[in-house]
């Protein structure tokens, strides 16, 4: 049994003709004829008494046509929802994202991406780039902005931006009137840290001990906000991307003289094709970076990546 069947089947039946169902489906008569024959030669019993000048449902018929007018109707449903899926008119769309980037870059990428498509539910989960990449693996989520490299293979990758890491300190604090420090001027230096699982907590403790020393921590286990007020009420200096400094703000972001950077790209999955929705969605977020008026300030260290 085909669907073609069943729809001349049903056009028959509303018509009781032949001829205008066929014109009415803009197909041939006999072609209806014959659909109408093979289908009922596959049930084996007639659905028409044929006569002169129409045709009337045999009990078989009228047993099969509101079945058949169920079945079209959710293959129609079905072909529609797909459709508006297809059309970006609906749907849902799972990004991830660190915290740096939920502060900068994401609002205004959002906003434009829900600007021009309304329809796509969006949902973000903010966390550190070791998290993300789990959730991308377990399918939680289509894609994620993470640190690179990210060594999985059932993930793919493509860079977006470099950045620059920068030591966060308050206006009235000692290193405030310098323009640049080393790693190894941060010994003894208190410091406001991030929770385990961040890629940053990670990369200033590998500096520091490089530099010869293990860092002291005023307060860990704080998350982008926490860290970033933490350290502007005086409790600790903070090593963060350059991106999350407000030129205007309460932190002044000092440079490393032998700079640390990191590479923010975006992730998916291998095996699972990026919905259409999810490569628009990558598609503004590289046009707002590339447009480079994202931030009311472009902060020194900040380089656009092409993928």
């Amino acid at each position: 049994m085909e669907l073609h069947q069943l729809r001349y089947f049903v056009a028959v039946a509303e018509e009781r003709h032949f001829t205008k169902a066929a014109r009415g489906l803009r197909v041939a008569q006999p072609s209806v004829s014959r659909a109408i024959r093979v289908l009922e030669e596959e049930l084996g019993t007639p659905l028409f008494h044929r006569m002169t000048g129409n045709v009337a449902l045999t009990p078989a018929g009228e047993t099969l046509l509101p079945w058949a007018r169920r079945v079209l109707a959710d293959v129609d449903g079905a072909t529609g929802e797909v459709r508006e899926l297809a059309d970006l008119r609906r749907g849902r769309l799972a990004v991830g994202a660190t915290p740096s980037l939920t502060i900068t870059l994401l609002p205004p990428a959002l906003a434009k991406f829900h600007s021009a498509f309304p329809g796509i539910e969006l949902v973000l989960h903010e966390a550190g780039s070791r998290d993300l990449v789990a959730e991308l693996e377990q399918g939680a989520l289509d894609v994620a902005l993470v640190i690179m490299p990210v060594r999985h293979e059932t993930l793919e990758t493509s860079p977006l931006l470099r950045e620059e890491l920068v030591v966060a300190v308050p206006h009235d604090h000692p290193l405030a009137s310098r323009k640049t420090v080393t790693i190894a001027d941060l010994r003894g230096v208190p410091l406001v840290m991030f929770r385990d699982g961040y890629d940053l907590r990670a990369a200033t403790v590998a500096a520091c001990r490089r530099a010869g020393f293990e860092p002291v921590f005023a307060l860990e286990g704080g998350e982008m906000d926490g860290v970033l007020r933490f350290a502007a009420a005086g409790i600790g200096v903070a090593v963060v991307p350059s991106l999350v400094i407000d030129p205007a703000g309460p932190l002044r972001a000092i440079r490393l003289a032998e700079p640390l950077t990191r590479t923010i790209g975006f992730a998916n999955r291998r095996d699972r094709r990026l919905s259409r929705a999810g490569r628009e969605f990558v598609e503004t977020v590289r046009a707002l970076v590339r447009a480079r008026d994202w931030l009311r300030a472009r902060p020194a260290g900040l380089k656009i990546l092409e993928a």
